[in-house]
């Protein structure tokens, strides 16, 4: 149940805060080039188990992408269902999902030089959802969804920011909020740095990334959570 803000500007120009909640069990590495001859200057989050990525970004081509899951409707064993963690490597290459999928539900972010959008599949379709002008934010459901406890209480917090591309220190600008946001307990459903365990699932927190996509290219930088699911300055 990860979270995504995202501030865009204009098409090929976004600012982005990703956390990411895993079962702190499932091994991972932190930002790297860690598929030099699939994906050659292409670096991300890399999962262990499975090889692919929850964040990958391409500077060279200005393409950054990350997952997140969301629930589905497909009776499909996990034994049987292709891995999610190929969706963002592919993408930052310029190759994005297309049709019926043997995989369980997911959103995929996707900031490109023509716009950012998500593409969420539910098991039955495939939809795109544009991301216009302005501050975001999708979890596991759709973007902006109100129904989601997060993004109905941070939201609203995160665009009193104000834009970020205007910003002197966006990043310490939403960092600093996260933070403020850290105050609630990690098992409230309003909190984003999370303990997902109360709500059926063994996915902690682990760790955030701040990104921006502009005209120059792509940065992105990662922060290890120091205890899953915990926020220390």
């Amino acid at each position: 149940m990860c979270t995504v803000v995202i501030d865009v500007a204009d098409a090929g120009d976004a600012r982005l805060l990703a956390v990411r909640d895993e079962d702190p069990l499932r091994e991972w590495d932190e930002l790297g080039s860690w598929w030099p001859e699939r994906h050659p200057g292409v670096i991300g989050i890399r999962d262990r188990r499975a090889g692919g990525a929850w964040m990958a970004v391409n500077a060279a081509e200005r393409r950054l992408a990350v997952l997140l899951n969301r629930a589905d409707v497909l009776d499909l064993a996990d034994d049987q269902a292709l891995s999610r963690g190929s969706l963002a490597l592919e993408s930052v290459e310029g190759r994005s999902p297309d049709g019926r999928l043997p995989m369980h539900g997911f959103n995929l972010l996707e900031v490109r030089p023509e716009g950012a959008r998500v593409l969420s599949w539910d098991g039955r379709d495939l939809r795109e959802t544009p991301i216009a002008p302005g501050t975001h934010m999708i979890a596991h459901d759709d973007l902006d969804d109100p129904g989601t406890p997060r993004i109905a209480a941070w939201l609203p917090e995160f665009r009193a920011l104000g834009r970020a591309a205007e910003s002197a220190d966006w990043p310490g600008d939403w960092i600093a909020l996260l933070a403020e946001s850290a105050r609630l307990s990690p098992e409230d459903d309003r909190a984003i740095i999370r303990d997902n365990r109360p709500h059926g699932y063994p996915t902690q927190s682990l760790l955030y990334c701040t990104a921006s996509v502009t005209a120059d290219g792509a940065e992105v930088l990662g922060h290890a959570l120091p205890s899953p699911g915990h926020w220390s300055d």
